[in-house]
């Protein structure tokens, strides 16, 4: 799943130094609440940014709105915090207009599933070359303590002393189903394994959905939970096999870790690269040559 993942420092930059995490962090101090699983998630996306060697220039990070939301202004990557449940549509937009960028999209359960869930499919059908990670903490931590698409019957928050009334939504059942190109589950509790797959799926071209379990200290602390029930995929687990995915996370009791399913196929900016080239053969206008007339 990808090369074995360096804690310490990167490649030997063309200088002749070596860039280390510290290069890719802002001079901005993170404000989450000590214990957020968010904190989990950044060091893992520090990590595998620094094992890429990615461009911070030509890195973008798109976020939504949310305890989430807060993570690009963290890294000396660019960034883009849009509005509440838009992080898709506007990170296929950025990867649309200049497909050479590394595109990662952040956002909560709330903002991806609620009032964002309608965007989820349509970047999954298009196979947008970008990774989306949804780091779900399974309640609306930043508006003190509602339930959300993820909260499960299991947990009694402080907003629902009586518990959750409805079935929640499985983020993986959605994206195996949506045909999601690459699909993986991670866990804040598990950094060097967060850290391998955040690498693979921005490796990954095409649409790649990481889960990322990250819970809320304040408002829904499962770190008990899921200790009790995360499993490593099994090791004879094929990911081309969709239905075997499926079977995996239906699983009574367990929570697997892990990829569930890759599929290769044409992502959107070598279909749109494809059209473009036809049709310059073929003497119409590309894609440019539209855009130009606007500049």
């Amino acid at each position: 799943m990808g090369q074995e993942i360096s804690k310490e420092k990167g490649p030997t930059m063309a200088n002749g130094g070596v860039r280390t995490i510290a290069d890719i962090k802002s001079n901005v101090t993170p404000i989450w609440c000590p214990g957020c699983g968010d904190f989990g998630v950044l060091s893992a996306l520090y990590r595998a940014i620094l094992a890429m060697d990615l461009d911070l220039k030509n890195t973008v990070i798109v976020s939504g709105i949310g305890c989430s939301g807060r993570l690009p202004i963290f890294t000396k990557c660019y960034g883009f915090h849009g509005v509440h449940g838009r992080v898709l549509p506007t990170a296929t937009g950025v990867k649309l207009a200049n497909p050479k960028l590394t595109v990662i999209a952040v956002g909560g359960d709330g903002d991806g599933l609620a009032i964002g869930g309608g965007h989820f499919p349509h970047a999954a059908k298009r196979n947008v070359d970008i990774t989306y990670i949804m780091m779900d903490n399974s309640v609306y931590g930043l508006t003190k303590g509602q339930g959300s698409p993820t909260t499960s019957s299991d947990f009694h928050l402080k907003s629902l002393p009586y518990g959750v009334r409805e079935v929640n939504l499985n983020p993986v059942a959605l994206a195996l189903a949506y045909n999601v190109s690459y699909v993986a589950r991670a866990y804040s509790g598990q950094i060097e394994q967060m850290t391998q797959l955040y690498t693979d799926a921005i490796r990954h071209k095409g649409f790649s959905f990481v889960h990322s379990i990250s819970p809320c200290t304040v408002f829904n602390d499962t770190y008990k939970y899921y200790r009790e029930r995360v499993a490593g995929i099994p090791k004879e687990h094929d990911p081309a096999d969709k239905k075997a995915a499926l079977d995996l996370w239906q699983t009574r009791g367990k929570v697997y870790l892990g990829l569930f399913y890759r599929d290769l196929r044409e992502d959107l900016s070598s279909q749109v690269a494809r059209l473009s080239s036809g049709l310059k053969a073929a003497g119409g206008a590309t894609m440019e040559d539209l855009l130009d007339e606007f500049v």
